[in-house]
């Protein structure tokens, strides 16, 4: 069996680890580009009514799959669960299903917003989110429940939020609210470092992000530095391609 894409998905998130943990938790923006093609603008008619939108897609970074998997939302006791219980990217067939905002729509191309794909992911399908067809907020959820009764709620504060904004090219609040709200100080699982006195710093490609872990269940995340030591700033290598926005941040916030 043969399937080919119809579009494709344009978005700034490129690599693994800047997928968001479902799409539900993103706040991020793109766009879907469908290839022209005989009836493909037909196909699109009263689509624009619908607010949410299903896309079916390919997870063409990944080349093998693993039958159990470590969830992103830590399962209990961190133990691994059936890649089938879980919305793993590593699947028999690299198939995905993401329930993404459609925002409007020029021609061929589909703004969307909170969702789960990276830059140039192959699009096989869209269908119509339908509340009544679709929904089932009671429905069990196996260990997804169990996790819900360890969360962390996950605080920021103004530096933090006026440091994400100014990096732009990353979302470190979605990445922060996705690592500490289960098992915060993880390290197996986690890039973790101690500082002392109750505060940790979690890594994020080339970022670190101060945080600690307050009575209550509360995480306080406080503030954004460079990985990059200045010595490596100054090196002129830059395998990531963002040392010069990190030296902006360096000489707006150190």
């Amino acid at each position: 069996m043969e399937i080919d894409p119809i579009g494709v998905v344009r978005t700034r998130e490129r690599y693994r680890y800047e997928a968001p943990r479902q799409g539900v938790f993103a706040s991020n923006t793109g766009t879907i580009e469908l290839f022209p093609a005989d009836g493909m603008t037909d196909a699109l008619c009263d689509l624009a009514g619908f607010e949410r939108i299903w896309v079916v897609f390919k997870f063409h970074l990944n080349q093998t799959w693993k039958p159990k998997v470590s969830p992103p939302v830590i399962s209990p006791a961190g133990r691994r669960v059936g890649v089938f219980a879980s919305r793993s990217p590593h699947r028999p067939n690299p198939i995905g299903l993401s329930c993404v905002e459609l925002t409007g729509i020029e021609g061929l191309v589909l703004h969307i917003a909170s969702f789960d794909m990276l830059d140039n992911t192959p699009v096989f399908d869209i269908k119509p989110y339908i509340p009544l067809a679709d929904a089932f907020p009671d429905a069990r959820a196996g260990w997804v429940d169990e996790t819900r009764k360890n969360r962390f709620e996950v605080e920021f504060t103004p530096l933090f939020m006026e440091q994400n904004q100014f990096i732009g090219t990353i979302d470190l609040a979605n990445f922060c609210a996705v690592q500490l709200a289960v098992e915060p100080l993880d390290h197996h699982r986690k890039r973790l470092t101690e500082l002392g006195e109750g505060h940790w710093e979690i890594a994020c490609r080339t970022w670190r992000i101060e945080f600690s872990v307050e009575p209550e269940r509360k995480i306080a995340v406080h503030s954004i530095r460079s990985g990059y030591s200045p010595s490596e700033l100054s090196d002129p290598r830059d395998p990531y391609d963002d040392k010069e926005l990190h030296r902006l941040f360096a000489a707006r916030y150190h």
